[in-house]
C-alpha cells in the first residue's frame, strides 16, 4: 500500500482515542479536516495545533438551520483572524438533503455561500463544497461569477451535463468508499478525469457494503484506490500517485 491523503474528514467528530489512532497511521500523510460551525472550527484548530498531519478547513455545513446574523458575523470574523493557518474554506454549500425533510428557502443559503466564496477569492484559498444533484449547477454559477478556480466538490453526485461543466472548469471531486458498491459513483469515476480526482472518507460517516458495521477510517481509502484503478483500467500504483498529487495541488497555498 502507498501513502495517502484523506481529502475530506470531520476529524473533530471522532472520540479522542480514535483521533489518535487515525493520526498515528503511518500511511496517512495528511487529513483535510473540515468544520461544521464555529465551535467545530475551534475544535478542528486545536487538533491542527496538536497534530501536524491535520490540515484545517473552516466553514459552516449547509445541512443545518441557517445561523442568525450575529453567528454569521462571528464566524466570518473568526475565519478572518485565522485565515493564514487554514488550508481551505469548508465545508460549505447548499442544503440538498435538509430540503427533502423541511420546507426551507434556499436563498439565505445561497447568500451565505456567496460570502464564503468571496472570502475564498480574497484570501486565495480552495473552497470545499457540499453541492449535489440540482444544487451543483447553482454553485457552479457562483464559482464562475467570482472566477474561483480551486473548488473541491466532495462526495459529488450529479447529472452528466453538470459533471462535464465541472471538469471543464477544472473543479476537483473526491470519492468515498461507497465507490465499491454504488453504481452511480462508479459511473462518475469512469467519466471524471483522473487528474481531477481525490479520495476521501467523510468520516465518521458510516458506509455499507463491505464496510457495514465498521468504523470509518482513512484506511478505507486503500480499498477505494483499488476500485478506482479497476474502473479506470489503470495500474493501482498510478492511481495512488494521481490521487496524492491532485490533493497536494488543490490544497497547496
Amino acid at each position: 500500500m502507498k501513502r495517502i491523503i484523506d481529502a475530506h474528514i470531520h476529524l473533530e467528530q471522532y472520540d479522542e482515542k480514535d483521533i489518535v489512532n487515525i493520526v498515528s497511521d503511518n500511511l496517512v500523510d495528511a487529513l483535510i479536516a473540515v468544520s461544521w460551525d464555529l465551535d467545530s472550527c475551534r475544535r478542528t484548530r486545536e487538533l491542527a495545533q496538536q497534530f501536524p498531519k491535520v490540515k484545517p478547513a473552516y466553514g459552516y455545513h449547509p445541512e443545518q438551520s441557517i445561523p442568525a446574523e450575529k453567528e454569521i458575523a462571528d464566524l466570518l470574523s473568526w475565519m478572518h483572524d485565522h485565515q493564514k493557518e487554514m488550508i481551505a474554506i469548508g465545508e460549505v454549500g447548499l442544503p440538498y438533503y435538509l430540503r427533502r425533510k423541511e420546507d426551507i428557502s434556499l436563498e439565505p443559503y445561497i447568500e451565505l455561500l456567496e460570502q464564503f466564496i468571496i472570502r475564498a477569492k480574497k484570501w486565495d484559498k480552495p473552497i470545499v463544497l457540499h453541492a449535489v444533484y440540482e444544487d451543483a449547477p447553482v454553485v457552479c454559477s457562483l464559482l464562475e461569477q467570482h472566477s474561483i478556480e480551486k473548488a473541491h466538490f466532495h462526495w459529488f453526485k450529479g447529472d452528466k451535463k453538470t459533471v462535464e461543466r465541472m471538469f471543464r472548469n477544472g473543479y476537483y471531486i473526491s470519492v468515498t468508499p461507497d465507490v465499491l458498491y454504488e453504481e452511480e459513483i462508479q459511473k462518475l469515476v469512469c467519466q471524471y478525469p483522473l487528474d481531477l480526482l481525490m479520495a476521501e472518507t467523510d468520516g465518521p460517516w458510516p458506509f455499507e457494503g463491505p464496510f457495514s458495521g465498521t468504523q470509518t477510517t482513512p484506511q478505507m481509502i486503500h480499498f477505494s484506490t483499488g476500485k478506482i484503478a479497476e474502473l479506470k483500467k489503470t495500474r493501482i500504483e498510478d492511481i495512488y500517485s494521481a490521487l496524492y498529487k491532485n490533493t497536494l495541488e488543490i490544497f497547496s497555498n
